[in-house]
């Protein structure tokens, strides 16, 4: 029996390449009331984090993921994540966050960040599967004032 992980699997994650902007920034503006630029996806063009979920008629989703200083340590930081709607519930969140996890991994990451809003209830699922934990609260972190967590996971 196929499952949704190994049909998201089968079409194929990779990394992001110029050619996909336009259809992860229409990503962007279907998943988020406030959606990152354009620009912001073209600085993240080139690493190994930016990765894209490459489904039969164009992109499903993509993931965007990078390491930070931390005290002499990386620390692991995904920082945008988001599903076409129409692929939602179909395990792409879950095989994009394995393996931008999973290149984290291979630079040496040990642990994990993300912020995410209070109320988005399928991320905050999501992040649980994969052992996030609320770490604090941003009170008005995202420009309409809503709070976001911040969580963070061991990897």
């Amino acid at each position: 029996m196929t499952t949704a992980a190994d049909r998201v699997e089968h079409a194929g994650i990779r990394q992001a390449a110029r050619e996909d902007l336009l259809d992860v920034y229409n990503i962007e503006q279907a998943s988020f009331s406030q959606p990152w630029p354009f620009s912001a996806f073209e600085r993240q063009l080139g690493g190994p984090g930016f990765l894209v979920a490459d489904a039969t008629g164009g992109l499903s989703g993509f993931v965007v993921a990078d390491t930070i200083p931390n005290h002499g340590r990386p620390l692991g930081h995904v920082k945008d994540l988001a599903v076409a709607p129409d692929a939602r519930g179909d395990g792409v969140g879950s095989a994009l966050l394995t393996r931008a996890l999973g290149v984290l991994r291979a630079q040496g990451v040990q642990s994990a960040k993300l912020e995410v809003r209070r109320s988005n209830t399928p991320a905050l699922s999501l992040y649980r599967k994969f052992d996030f934990e609320y770490l604090r609260t941003l009170p008005r972190y995202y420009s309409d004032g809503e709070d976001a967590f911040v969580m963070i996971a061991r990897i």
